[in-house]
Order: structure tokens, then C-alpha cells, then sequence
């Protein structure tokens, strides 16, 4: 079975000028030469003067070859100059930042040529120009928007700290505001710088073998104040020890960010389950929780760059964290896979490739 990006390749036409021309070329010119032979014969026969026997062949051919030589004409013409014609203006509009050109294939696909494909590619290759110049595009407008929230918080804060009627209550929570803004425009700025180095291979893995299930208990302990402030249960099924061949600091990025958000959208009171299980090919980790759970429409965005599905809870990240996993699991070989409901939760399982230990 051939792959969506190739699928046509085995339908495409091995000849723009296939050997059934040349035979009607030939043909033809078999043909024209029998006529000239009759009309040889037919004027002796018929006495002709020697001047007419001379010029009505010389005629003769003469049209033929103006024939020949237009029908060729029309064939080049068709078969090189009209889509290379088209391709220099669609090219053209390109190169002006115009993504929505797009020129039709000459064949249908059942008898393409590799005019044809190239035309096909061209259009696929305009079309994600176009994606590209467009997450572009909404990637600036949504770093300014998310810069300018904090910045804006900082501003006004820093403004009423310069009032002469401030309490020392009113300093410190002022002061605790602006801490909070800060803290929120360090990360989305680290964040980016992440997941900008990770998307440019910029970063260099350095995977080693090391046991997954400590590596989850530590990262999980690290969120033990949060989930106990919000009187949340969690459950944890872990191995001893199962190991995997990864980044460890990368793959501490993933189980922070799914845990995090685990805790963000679950509310007082509910659960947050963590299990993992492993077999001599992969090592599994799921992190479920009981929160607000995630709309058909938003899962098929949560893992673009400040997606954020749940508005209620944008003052608390920057849409960056799932983006940033999905990339370092590309890196590592891994997946992550998303059912979801809403009103019921949410399950992040991911899977990862097995050591294999000597």
C-alpha cells in the first residue's frame, strides 16, 4: 500500500511523448509516401509535362510538412510551454507572498504525467506555505497578546505602589501581583524558547537508560502542596521500576506539564490518577483527572502552540506546555494519545519505547 505523500506515483505516465505518437508520425509519413508514389504513377500514365510532374510532389510535401510541423507546434505547445507558462506566473505570485495560488492538473488522475505530479506538488507545497505564513502570523499576534497581559499587570501595579496612601497590606499584595505577572512572562518566554529550539532541533538529546518510575514519584511529589491546597485525591499505580532510553530533563517537561494541568483542571475534591505499566516493547504512563474534560472541537487543537480550550483557565498558563510535549515525544520516539469527555475528565496516556537492558 503506498503512502498518502506517493500515492500517485504508480499512476503516472512513464512518457510524455508515449511510442503511440512516433507510430502515427510513422504512419503518417508511410502513408504521404504512398500517395506521392501514386501520384508519380497516375501522371506518367496520364502524360503530365515534366514542369507539372516536378512541382505538384514539391507541393505535395510542402504541405505535408507545414502539416507535420503545425501538429507538432500544437503538441509542444500543449504538452510543455502552457503549464510551464503557468507555473512561471504561479511562481511569480508566490514569490509576492500570494499562498493562494493554485493550478488544476492536465490529466486526470488516471493518466497523469510527471507535468502532472509536479504540478500536484507545487499546489501541495503552496498550501503549506500558506499554513506556514499563517501559524507565523498567529504565532506574533498571540505572543504579543500574551506579553502584554502581564506587562499591563506590572505597569498598573508598580503605578498604585507609587501612591502616598498605600497600606503595607496593600504593598505586599501589589507586590505579590507583580511577582505573579513576572513569573507568568518568564515562563511563556522560556517556553518559547523551548519549544523554538526543540522545533529547530537546536537541542541535542542526551538520551540515556534510566528508570521512568522514580523519575514519575519525584515529579509527582513535587506538586504534593498544590493538589493537598485543593484537597484533591490522587492515585498512583507504579512499578518498581521500568526503564526507558530518553532525555530525562526533556521527558520531566512532559510529566510536569500533564500533571499540572491534571491539577489546574480538576476541581476541589476530585481525582487525579497516575498509572503506568510496562512490557518488554513500551512503557506506558496515563495521567487521568475528574475536571471540566476537553470539547470534540478543542481536541483537535490541544496540541497547537497557545491553544487554549478552557478560557477560564488562561490566566494560569500560556497554551504552550501540550505543545511542547507533543514535540519532545516526537523527538523521543514516543506518542500521546487523548480521550477526553466533558463534564467527566480527561485521560494523557503516553507511550514510549522499552530500554533494553543487558
Amino acid at each position: 500500500m503506498k503512502s498518502k505523500k506517493n500515492w500517485y506515483y504508480g499512476k503516472v505516465k512513464e512518457s510524455l511523448f508515449p511510442p503511440s505518437l512516433f507510430g502515427i508520425y510513422l504512419g503518417v509519413l508511410f502513408l504521404m509516401s504512398g500517395i506521392h508514389t501514386g501520384l508519380i504513377v497516375f501522371m506518367n500514365k496520364e502524360n503530365w509535362s515534366e514542369l507539372t510532374q516536378t512541382l505538384i510532389p514539391m507541393f505535395y510535401w510542402g504541405l505535408v510538412a507545414v502539416g507535420l510541423t503545425l501538429f507538432t507546434r500544437r503538441k509542444i505547445k500543449k504538452t510543455y510551454e502552457e503549464p510551464l507558462h503557468k507555473m512561471a506566473e504561479a511562481t511569480k505570485k508566490v514569490a509576492g507572498g500570494d499562498f493562494s495560488v493554485y493550478i488544476p492538473a492536465f490529466h486526470t488522475m488516471d493518466c497523469l504525467d510527471y507535468l502532472d505530479v509536479m504540478i500536484l506538488n507545487f499546489d501541495k507545497m503552496v498550501e503549506e506555505l500558506g499554513s506556514v505564513e499563517t501559524l507565523k502570523t498567529n504565532f506574533i499576534s498571540n505572543v504579543s497578546h500574551e506579553m502584554k497581559t502581564p506587562i499591563a499587570v506590572i505597569r498598573n501595579y508598580a503605578e498604585l505602589l507609587q501612591g502616598k496612601n498605600v497600606s503595607d497590606e496593600q504593598r505586599k499584595e501589589y507586590g505579590e501581583s507583580i511577582e505573579s505577572a513576572a513569573v507568568r512572562l518568564s515562563d511563556l518566554i522560556t517556553n518559547i524558547l523551548k519549544l523554538n529550539k526543540l522545533e529547530n532541533q537546536k537541542i541535542s538529546p542526551e538520551v540515556k537508560v534510566y528508570d521512568v518510575c522514580r523519575q514519575l514519584c519525584e515529579c509527582i511529589l513535587q506538586f504534593e502542596d498544590t493538589w493537598e491546597e485543593k484537597q484533591i485525591e490522587l492515585e498512583a499505580e507504579i512499578e518498581d521500576e521500568a526503564y526507558i532510553k530518553a532525555d530525562e530533563s526533556l521527558l520531566e517537561l512532559v510529566w510536569n506539564n500533564l500533571l499540572s494541568n491534571a491539577v489546574k483542571f480538576t476541581e476541589p475534591g476530585g481525582v487525579i490518577t497516575v498509572r503506568q505499566a510496562f512490557n518488554e516493547n513500551c512503557v506506558t504512563v496515563s495521567v487521568s483527572d475528574t475536571g471540566c474534560g476537553i470539547s470534540k472541537k478543542s481536541l483537535q487543537h490541544i496540541f497547537d502552540k497557545f491553544y487554549q480550550g478552557d478560557t477560564s483557565h488562561s490566566k494560569e498558563g500560556n497554551g504552550l506546555g501540550l505543545a511542547l510535549v507533543k514535540r519532545v515525544l516526537e523527538l523521543m520516539d514516543g506518542d500521546i494519545q487523548v480521550i477526553s469527555e466533558e463534564g467527566k475528565g480527561s485521560t494523557f496516556t503516553v507511550t514510549l519505547p522499552a530500554a533494553k537492558l543487558e
